[in-house]
């Protein structure tokens, strides 16, 4: 009888081992199937994802759910968990990709407060394919209520192979941010092509491996005495004559303002800028051209950064933004330069103080004061931002109540033209339409630009009047979202296109003209300085050099005239002491 109920006790416990084994099986191709349909959102990942990418997808997938399992000691609860974040994290990319045509990254994290202010201004319609895989994710979570897998010892037995699953996460990690690693393995590591580097790695490989960049290391060859050496090179010497008669300068950095004819045909019923298109015909004291940034359909505080501080997206990575990241502290940049020649200095942006960080940004930049949405008068609204025109209107007032006999710099945001374009609204009606598209989103992108370009004539009229010197600079921050843009462009488009947006350097006294003058964002205010009149910084007169040999430098274009290493070495090392190090 004994020896009956011990073989019964032995089949039993051997069903359970095989049932355990089974129910392990399906927790361990669960939770791969899972990448599988968080890569659905965006792609086929069968076809597009490189095979070995694939596999260590599935790994960091595993050491996920099993530390989950740990965790939890339920495979129902730990397979849920996994799955909902995969269906956000997957939608979350997925919409990051329709407005801004870039993917992910860890650091848009720190940017939750800037998307949240705007996220609803955009257009949420899913497509059929987003619908089917939610549809099939929330199926899944589901489903698992029928799923019982479960570890029954006590948590702190199950904290010793959490450990376990950690230490694998990390070394993993490291693994994947390993050079020779990816090399020997196939990925992709190249950040200037986000959206390719995540088409081909997959979401999950490609987002750790960005993990890397959220701190920047130091160039080949950097230190910090060898940074002020060259930047004493570059000093000018004091001439001895103190000039008192400094011009105004005002710079607007217009919200999504671009010419997307620059990307391939567009016919229109009407200019949409007819202004600024005169304006590029040689206009008298004005300067004209494209200017190349960095970003493409959102980011917009990476053109300010570059603009404002010299320092170009190029030595950072991919989608990373300085504002957030890395300015902790007081840096050098154009406004505390004009600052210590005498001017007072200011920033303006019509909308939240939190966006970006800039309430805390500018002060570290040598901003005087700033001025945000409440403290805007008298403002209009065009859709759901204040309009151009009103914003151009509380610039002048700024301007009027400056300190009198102080020559002013004035740095305004605008917000008028913001993203998205396909809503309706009572207060704006598209009165500029697309004749090569059919696009109600094309069409109201057209008609505020249009709206912009005669705020714009309208300021410049009134500087015209002043009898102060001012020098106004006029740029559009980036081009507008795919949504838009795919009206326009072809397939033989260059990409870098989608990164030109015009610019204008106008005086109201005597300036060289310049038509054609093409340039990127880092360069500009070094350039606005020397129509101006203004004595450049050291930093400045390096920027112009470096011009000289690079006239294009920014994260997706180079141009070159003349090739020089040891230039670029230097512009590294000075970008790095500049924002790392500078006062420290």
């Amino acid at each position: 009888m004994r020896t009956r109920e011990r073989n019964s006790t032995e089949q039993n416990t051997g069903k359970q081992h095989i049932y355990t084994a089974i129910k392990a099986l399906i927790f361990a191709l669960t939770a791969a199937g899972l990448f599988y349909l968080m890569e659905f959102y965006e792609h086929n990942p069968f076809v597009e994802v490189r095979q070995q990418a694939q596999w260590f997808n599935i790994v960091l997938f595993e050491l996920f759910g099993w530390g989950l399992f740990c965790l939890f000691g339920s495979g129902r609860v730990a397979l849920r968990v996994l799955a909902a974040v995969a269906m956000v994290f997957g939608l979350l990319n997925h919409y990051v990709v329709v407005f801004r045509s870039n993917p992910l990254v860890p650091w848009d994290f720190l940017s939750y407060r800037t998307a949240i202010s705007v996220m609803d201004n955009y257009n949420y319609t899913p497509t059929v394919r987003v619908v089917v895989v939610t549809l099939i994710f929330l199926g899944i979570i589901g489903f698992l209520q029928f799923f019982h897998f479960k570890w029954k010892a006590r948590i702190y037995w199950r904290m010793i192979p959490l450990a376990a699953v950690c230490v694998g996460v990390y070394w993993f990690a490291g693994a994947l941010q390993d050079e020779k690693f990816q090399t020997r393995h196939y990925l992709y590591p190249f950040l200037f092509t986000p959206a390719y580097m995540t088409q081909v790695n997959g979401m999950a490989v490609t987002f750790t491996m960005n993990m890397a960049y959220i701190q920047v290391d130091k160039p080949d060859g950097y230190s910090r005495q060898k940074a002020e050496q060259i930047l004493e090179a570059y000093a000018d010497e004091p001439d001895g004559e103190e000039e008192s008669d400094y011009p105004n300068i005002i710079v607007i950095m217009d919200e999504a303002f671009s010419d997307l004819a620059v990307l391939g045909d567009l016919e229109t019923s009407e200019d949409y800028m007819p202004f600024v298109h005169s304006l590029q015909q040689g206009a008298e004291n004005t300067i004209t051209g494209y200017l190349n940034v960095s970003v493409c359909g959102g980011n917009t505080a990476n053109s300010e950064f570059e603009f404002l501080t010299g320092n170009t997206m190029a030595y950072l990575p991919a989608g990373s933004v300085p504002y957030q990241q890395y300015i902790k502290s007081k840096m050098p940049s154009l406004a505390g330069y004009l600052k210590e020649l005498g001017y007072v200095t200011y920033a303006m942006h019509p909308y939240n103080a939190g966006g970006w960080d800039r309430d805390t940004v500018y002060p570290l930049l040598g901003f005087d004061e700033s001025y945000f949405l409440p403290d805007y008068r008298q403002i209009t609204y065009l859709r759901k931002y204040v309009s151009d025109a009103s914003d151009f209107d509380n610039l002048i007032w700024v301007y009027e109540n400056k300190p009198q006999g102080q020559p002013a710099f004035i740095f305004n945001v605008t917000m008028q033209n913001h993203g998205g374009y396909t809503d309706t609204y009572e207060n704006f009606e598209s009165d500029v339409k697309a004749l090569s598209a059919d696009s109600a989103a094309l069409d109201q992108y057209l008609s505020l630009v249009k709206r912009t370009d005669t705020a714009f004539e309208q300021l410049l009229n009134y500087f015209d009047a002043q009898d102060e010197k001012t020098v106004v600079l006029f740029f559009g921050d980036h081009q507008p979202s795919n949504a838009v843009a795919k009206y326009v462009q072809g397939e033989d488009t260059q990409n870098e296109l989608r990164y030109e947006v015009p610019y204008v350097i106008w005086a109201n006294y005597d300036i060289s003209e310049e038509s054609g003058a093409d340039t990127s964002a880092n360069y500009l205010a070094a350039q606005v300085l020397k129509a101006a009149g203004v004595p450049t910084s050291a930093y400045h007169n390096f920027l112009l050099e470096l011009e000289e040999y690079y006239p294009i430098y920014s994260a997706v274009r180079t141009e070159c005239s003349r090739e020089s290493e040891e230039l670029l070495s230097d512009y590294r090392i000075l970008q790095y002491y500049l924002l790392f190090d500078y006062g420290r």
